[in-house]
């Protein structure tokens, strides 16, 4: 039986780490400050159309292994997601969207997202079969989906250029903030 690369990490990954964990808050930056600038540039050169989001459909489901930790409906419960700490990643959440270039995106897939079991993906993947796999889980999110940020732009004071790009001073969890789970 042949056994990739990706599916013995996330096997290893998902009993690496502490039961009980909760979701990592989507305000919390996953690119390291140095390469933010250079993450958000990036922009994808593919569509939404069916066919590209069919496309990360099968990414998803299979070569990259995603459906193990972020569920078949991206809402971070797969099978592989009750040993993490964080928990995987909610893609149903529309305040991930709001507050995330797709370059963003793109950066923790392809060189993994320290301090979680998210790992490297770019040995695994092609850069398309991201940006394929980007589109497929922005699906996860409905109507809430990408709209909110942008499909390519940025939103909000503290993700621009100079802002802080976390949680400090944004009084998370209060009613009509936007930001409570």
């Amino acid at each position: 039986m042949k056994t990739s690369l990706s599916t013995v990490m996330i096997v290893v990954m998902c009993f690496a780490l502490p039961a009980g964990a909760a979701e990592r808050h989507m305000m919390q930056q996953v690119v390291p400050a140095d390469k933010l600038a250079e993450a958000r540039a990036l922009k994808s050169p593919l569509s939404n159309s069916p066919e590209v989001i069919e496309k990360g459909k099968s990414v998803y489901n299979g070569k990259g292994g995603c459906v193990t930790c972020h569920g078949i409906d991206g809402d971070g419960k797969g099978p592989g997601a009750a040993n993490m700490n964080p928990a995987p990643r909610n893609f149903q959440h529309h305040g991930f969207w709001r507050h995330r270039t797709e370059g963003e995106v793109f950066w923790a897939i392809k060189y993994g997202s320290p301090g979680t079991a998210m790992i490297a993906f770019g040995s695994v993947l092609s850069d398309e079969e991201i940006w394929a796999l980007i589109q497929y889980e922005r699906t996860f999110a409905g109507r809430h989906g990408p709209g909110m940020r942008g499909h390519r732009g940025g939103m909000g004071p503290m993700m621009g250029p100079g802002g802080m790009g976390g949680m400090e001073g944004m009084g998370h969890g209060k009613q009509g903030d936007g930001m409570g789970e």
